[in-house]
């Protein structure tokens, strides 16, 4: 299996700087890695019910999801770039993708080993992804501020 799929778009997400000596496969350290940095600043934006799922045992789509709840359309959105703004600034990583920013009511991040949802509240609750990937590994997050940007 190549590193491309049709389009030659690479399946990592790209590095800020070009080297021909690092390959673009990343461990499962990496990944973790970048899934905790991400659910670092998510926390950081006060999104709610932040969930991490080691998804590598059960789908080839990627090794974790990231899953979160944000309470506004602005939230969301801040969220979303509180994420790509650490994760460039500590792991000088971007992600591959970045889908419904415009919206804002659901962001999704593709950063090849990770995938990132920023959901609101009712699409959330609508399409349930949790339930889907129940039989994920949940890992728990140190620290986390569940539900603390939720409105009082």
């Amino acid at each position: 299996m190549t590193d491309y799929f049709q389009g030659n778009f690479p399946l990592q997400s790209v590095p800020l700087t070009k080297s021909v000596a690092k390959s673009h496969a990343h461990t499962e350290e990496e990944s973790g890695k970048l899934a905790a940095t991400i659910a670092e600043a998510a926390s950081d934006r006060k999104a709610g019910e932040i969930i991490l799922l080691k998804v590598a045992e059960v789908s080839y789509l990627a090794d974790y999801f990231v899953m979160m709840t944000g309470y506004s359309k602005v939230q969301v959105r801040a969220i979303a770039q509180a994420i790509e703004g650490k994760v460039e600034a500590e792991l000088q990583r971007r992600p591959i993708r970045t889908e419904g920013k415009v919206e804002g009511s659901w962001v999704l991040q593709d950063y090849g080993d990770v995938i990132v949802h920023i959901m609101m509240p009712k699409e959330r609750e609508f399409y349930n992804l949790e339930a889907f990937w129940i039989h994920a590994e949940r890992i728990s997050l140190p620290e986390s501020d569940e539900g603390e940007g939720k409105p009082t």
